[in-house]
């Protein structure tokens, strides 16, 4: 069964099974800690039609990624917005963002990535944490340490004790979808799972977060070096 696609089974205390894509188009499964694996894969079968078209549309939302190169006019984005790349011979840093555009030392073309992603972590943290001191007090949470890094595929999450992780990828959406992504740990740290409490927690912080979900399936593929 499912031959051709991965499907991952991750087992918490939660009652219900819930199926969903990841950003690498793997199907992730998270089922109770009590459910049988042959139960699982019963459910999984009966399920078939839905994987099969949520696993289509992930296909045809990824049409945006783009493989992206280090030269000069590749446009990188930052907050949304995408800033073309110019690579100098002489720079004081390695990376900078001026003048409406990125600016890349030559002789560091090598490490490109490395540094995009350092100044992703580094303005991330700044943007971010700005934004949780600001929601945290609307919500009513504390959360503890905000954290900057490579989630894989995940946009964000929070831990058992409460600190918050962000991909570095975040800053490169625009900040309305930041601050969706922002609230949407917050609010888990109150509401472990996608229940309705849930929801509203968020739509009463972002009555327009409906907007930002679309977002990200539209963009988020693009949302990569």
């Amino acid at each position: 069964m499912f031959d051709e696609l991965e499907i991952n089974i991750k087992r918490n205390a939660r009652k219900t099974l819930s199926i969903y894509v990841e950003r690498d188009g793997s199907i992730s499964v998270l089922a109770p800690k009590g459910l049988r694996k042959r139960k699982i894969d019963e459910i999984l079968k009966q399920k078939e039609y839905q994987i099969y078209k949520y696993r289509a549309e992930w296909k045809e939302l990824n049409h945006s990624k783009k493989e992206r190169e280090f030269i000069s006019g590749q446009s990188f984005l930052y907050l949304g917005r995408g800033y073309p790349l110019k690579v100098v011979d002489k720079l004081d840093k390695p990376l900078v963002l001026k003048e409406g555009r990125f600016f890349l030392l030559k002789s560091e073309k090598e490490n490109a990535k490395k540094h995009f992603i350092k100044f992703y972590k580094e303005n991330g943290i700044v943007k971010i944490e700005k934004r949780v001191k600001e929601f945290k007090q609307k919500i009513g949470t504390s959360p503890g340490k905000v954290r900057i890094v490579d989630l894989q595929n995940r946009w964000a999450s929070c831990t058992p004790e409460g600190h918050l992780n962000f991909h570095w990828k975040c800053i490169m959406a625009p900040y309305s979808v930041l601050n969706y992504i922002i609230v949407h740990e917050l609010v888990h740290l109150i509401y472990k799972n996608h229940t309705q409490k849930f929801w509203n927690g968020v739509d009463k912080i972002l009555p327009k977060y409906q907007d930002s979900i679309e977002w990200l399936k539209t963009h988020g593929a693009s949302m990569d070096l």
